[in-house]
C-alpha cells in the first residue's frame, strides 16, 4: 500500500503541473443554466441514478466499450463520475455543474464523460474510489476521477463547488495538452497502488487461533468508543451493524460485560434518535452530528437489513422490548416502502424531497397540533418538537423524554401509553404520506436481496413471526426466478425485467448465506445444495489460486486496470469475510473437510490484520468466534423438528449451529437419526454427539454442561 508521503507527492506533481497552466477564471455571473432539454446516451439505461442524469447538457457515456474507444481513438481525459440514485451531494452538484451549460462545454468538448451507478457497478467504483483514497487520503460521492485513455486514474476527488469544478477542468486538460509525460507517470504510480491496494499473503503455517489474540485489538478500538452516545467518538456517525454483532460475540466469548454495554448504549440511542424514522420505521445511513439527532436522510435496503439483523439477535440475548418494536416497525417500513409485487426489495429512497433534504420526514408543531389534537402537547413533549424547530427545515422526531414519566403525568400505565403513541404516530403517518415522496431507486441488487432475505430469517428466528420467514422465501424466489440463469449464474441488477449485469463476488457470496439462513430456519435441504452449487460457481470464476482467496470480479467479466479483492468489513461487510463464512459452515453441514480447510486458511490470511484491528474485520471475527470457542451442532428430527427448534434458535448461541428434518435424511448430520413418532435432539460436536434426549430442556441442559466444562479447560 502506498504511505502517506507518496500521496502527498502523487498530489503535489498535479497541483504543481495544473498550478503553471494559465487558467481563465469563472465567475457564477457567467452560469448559464440549461434552458432547453438535452438528451445523452443515459436515456438508454435503465438504471435510476443514470437516468437522472439523461437530460444534463453533459455528453455523458455510460461505462462500455463506445466510450473507452473514444478515448483512445481521440486521445482523451476520461472523465469517471460515481454515483447513486439516493446521494443528496450527487444532485447537488448535478444542479451545479452538469446542468451547467458553459461547464458541461468544457467536459464535451475536452473529455470523455462517463457516468457510473456504484451500486451497479461496484468493481469500478471500487478501482476509482481507491485511487482517489490514495491520491487525498479520504473519499466519498459524487466520486469525480480523471483517467488516461487506458483506464489509469491520475487526479480525483468528491464533490466540488462550480468555481472549482470549472477550473479543475481548465487544468487537468492543460496538463494533459502540455504535460502528458508527467500525467503518464502520476497515473502508473497511481495504477500500481490501486493494484497492490489490499493485496493479501498467503499464510503457510497455519497457527491455533485464540480468544485472546484479539484483547489488545478490542483495548484500542474501546478508545474509540462514545460512552455517552454510543457509537464511534466522531461525527459523522455510522451504525455499522456488523461491527456491533462482533461485540456480541465477543461479548459472548470472553464475557467482558464492555462490550455488551456498549452495544446496548449504541442500539438504545439509535433507536431513539433521528436516524431512526420515530413513525415510520427504518433507519437513514448515517447521522451527520454526534448524537444520532441529524441525520442523511436516505434510506439504504442494505443498512436496513443488517440493522433487522443486529436488532434481532440483540433482542435474542436481551429480550429489550424496545429491540423487538424496532425490527417490527423496519420489516413494516420495507414492505411498505421497498418491496416489489413479484417479491424483491427496492434499493434506496433519496435523501430529497422537492429538493430539500429530509422535508419528506420533518414537521412543525402546528402540523401536528392539527392532526393530534389534545394529544398533540404529550406526543411533543416525547418527541422534542418545538416551536422554533429543531433543524434547520423543521422538527427531526428524536424521542426526548421517557415513556414512565408521561405515562405518570396522563395518570396511564406504560402499556397503555404506548398504545396511544402507537396511535398517534399512525394518524402522522397516514398525513405524511400524502406528501410529495422522496425519490425511490426501483432497481434490486441481488447482493442487498440476499441481505434482506437473512434479515427477515433472522427476525423469524428472534421472534418467532412465521410471516417473516414466508416473505424470505418469497425474496429467494424472486431471486432463482429473476436473477439466477443457467447453471447457477447470478446476474447483479434487475429493473423492469431486465437483468444485464453479472454477479460480483458479493452477490454470490451474500445469495449463498440468505440460502443457508433459509436451511436452518426451514430444514429445507434444497436451499443447503443450492448454497453448495453457487460455491461451485464461485471458485470456478472467482478463485484465486495464489492467495487461496477470491476476487471481486468474475474471470467472465472485461478487465479493469485491476482485478480487486475485498478483505475489510465496513458498512457492509467484505465478500471474502462472507464467503470464508459460508465455506466453513457448508463444510460442518455437507462434512465437506475441504470447505473447512479453505475458510481456516482465508482467515489466516488476513488474521494477524484482524488482531490489530478487530472493528475492520467484524466479520471475519464471526468465523474466528466459530474456530475458538468450539462449534455445537444441534441435530432436531422428528414430525415436530420445525417447531422444537424455534425454542432453541430464539435463543443467543452464535456458536451452535442447528440441522434438522421432519423425515428421514441423507445429510452426514441426520444420517439414520430419525425415529418414527418421537421428536429426538442431538448435541454434537467434530462428528460425535452425546446421548439423545427428546426434549429442548434436556438439550439445552447438555449445552451448558460442555459450555461450563469447555471453560474449565
Amino acid at each position: 500500500m502506498l504511505c502517506l508521503k507518496e500521496r502527498y507527492s502523487f498530489l503535489l506533481t498535479l497541483i504543481i503541473l495544473i498550478g503553471m497552466i494559465p487558467i481563465e477564471p469563472y465567475s457564477q455571473s457567467k452560469k448559464k443554466i440549461m434552458k432547453v432539454q438535452h438528451t445523452n446516451r443515459l436515456v438508454k439505461e435503465n438504471s435510476p441514478y443514470l437516468l437522472q442524469h439523461a437530460h444534463n447538457p453533459v455528453d455523458w457515456y455510460p461505462w462500455g466499450e463506445e466510450a473507452l474507444q473514444k478515448a483512445k481513438k481521440e486521445n482523451k481525459v476520461i472523465l469517471v463520475s460515481i454515483g447513486y440514485a439516493a446521494c443528496h451531494w450527487c444532485h447537488v452538484m448535478e444542479r451545479e455543474s452538469f446542468e451547467n451549460e458553459e461547464i458541461a462545454k468544457i467536459m464535451n468538448e475536452f473529455f470523455v464523460c462517463i457516468k457510473v451507478d456504484r451500486e451497479e457497478r461496484p468493481d469500478i467504483d471500487q478501482i476509482y474510489m481507491d485511487a482517489v483514497q490514495l491520491m487525498t487520503g479520504s473519499g466519498g460521492w459524487p466520486l469525480n476521477c480523471f483517467a488516461m485513455p487506458d483506464g489509469k486514474p491520475f487526479f480525483g476527488g468528491t464533490y466540488f463547488r462550480p468555481n472549482d469544478w470549472h477550473r479543475v477542468l481548465q487544468g487537468i486538460q492543460n496538463a494533459w495538452l502540455n504535460e502528458p509525460e508527467k500525467v503518464e507517470k502520476v497515473a502508473g504510480q497511481i495504477a500500481e497502488g490501486v493494484r497492490v491496494n489490499e493485496l493479501i499473503q498467503v499464510r503457510t503455517e497455519l497457527k491455533q487461533f485464540k480468544n485472546d489474540d484479539l484483547n489488545s485489538g478490542y483495548t484500542s478500538w474501546q478508545k474509540e468508543f462514545d460512552n455517552v452516545e454510543g457509537g464511534n467518538n466522531r461525527a459523522p456517525k455510522f451504525p455499522l451493524p456488523n461491527s456491533l454483532q462482533f461485540l456480541l460475540r465477543y461479548y459472548h466469548a470472553t464475557k467482558d460485560q464492555s462490550a455488551l454495554d456498549h452495544v446496548v448504549l449504541t442500539l438504545d440511542k439509535m433507536a431513539a434518535g433521528g436516524i431512526y424514522d420515530q413513525i415510520g420505521g427504518g433507519f437513514a445511513r448515517y447521522s451527520v452530528d454526534e448524537i444520532w439527532k441529524v441525520p442523511h436522510f436516505e434510506k439504504m435496503l442494505y443498512d436496513n437489513a443488517q440493522l433487522v439483523s443486529l436488532y434481532s439477535e440483540a433482542y435474542s440475548l436481551t429480550k429489550i422490548p424496545d429491540y423487538k418494536r424496532v425490527v417490527e416497525e423496519t420489516l413494516a417500513f420495507v414492505d411498505r416502502e421497498l418491496s416489489l409485487d413479484n417479491g424483491g426489495f427496492y434499493s434506496s429512497l433519496d435523501a430529497d424531497s422537492e429538493g430539500v433534504e429530509g422535508k419528506f420526514y420533518v414537521w412543525e408543531k402546528p402540523e401536528i397540533e392539527k392532526v393530534l389534537g389534545k394529544d398533540a402537547d404529550w406526543f411533543c413533549e416525547y418527541f422534542g418538537v418545538s416551536e422554533k424547530a429543531n433543524w434547520e427545515e423543521g422538527n427531526i422526531l428524536m424521542i426526548s423524554a421517557s415513556k414512565e414519566e408521561l405515562a405518570g403525568k396522563l395518570d396511564v400505565s406504560v402499556n397503555e401509553f404506548e398504545e396511544k403513541l402507537k396511535n398517534a404516530s399512525q394518524n402522522l403517518l397516514n398525513v405524511r404520506e400524502k406528501r410529495i415522496r422522496p425519490g425511490l431507486d426501483d432497481k434490486a441488487l441481488t447482493s442487498w436481496n440476499s441481505l434482506m432475505i437473512k434479515a427477515y430469517v433472522d427476525a423469524y428466528k428472534a421472534t418467532g413471526e412465521e410471516a417473516y420467514l414466508e416473505r424470505a422465501e418469497k425474496a429467494i424466489t424472486f431471486i432463482e426466478s429473476n436473477l439466477l440463469k443457467g447453471e447457477m449464474h447470478l446476474y447483479r441488477n434487475y429493473k423492469d425485467g431486465i437483468s444485464k449485469i453479472n454477479g460480483f463476488l458479493d452477490d454470490y457470496s451474500f445469495t449463498i448465506e440468505a440460502y443457508i439462513a433459509l436451511y436452518q430456519a426451514s430444514f429445507k435441504e434444497d436451499y443447503l445444495f443450492k448454497a453448495d452449487q453457487l460455491v461451485q460457481q464461485v471458485m470456478v470464476h472467482f478463485f484465486d489460486e495464489k492467495s487461496g482467496m477470491f476476487f471481486y470480479t468474475s474471470d467472465e467479466d472485461p478487465d479493469l486496470i485491476a482485478r480487486k479483492m475485498e478483505l475489510l468489513d465496513n458498512v457492509i461487510p467484505s465478500s471474502n469475510s462472507s464467503m470464508a463464512k459460508s465455506l466453513y459452515l457448508l463444510g460442518i453441514y455437507l462434512e465437506n473437510d475441504a470447505y473447512v480447510d479453505r475458510s481456516k486458511q482465508m482467515l489466516a490470511n488476513v488474521y494477524e490484520r484482524m488482531k490489530k484491528v478487530p472493528s475492520y474485520h467484524s466479520n471475519w471475527g464471526q468465523l474466528f468466534f466459530w474456530l475458538t470457542n468450539t462449534t455445537y451442532e444441534v441435530v432436531v428430527v422428528g414430525g415436530d423438528a420445525v417447531i422444537q427448534k424455534h425454542k432453541i434458535e430464539s435463543l443467543f448461541l452464535p456458536n451452535v449451529l442447528i440441522a434438522g428434518s421432519i423425515s428421514n435424511s441423507d445429510l452426514p448430520l441426520l444420517k439414520n437419526r430419525y425415529v418414527p413418532n418421537q421428536t429426538t435432539f442431538y448435541l454434537c460436536k467434530n462428528r460425535t454427539c452425546k446421548i439423545p434426549v427428546t426434549s429442548v430442556e434436556e438439550l439445552l441442559d447438555q449445552l451448558q454442561k460442555e459450555v461450563n466444562y469447555a471453560r474449565k479447560k
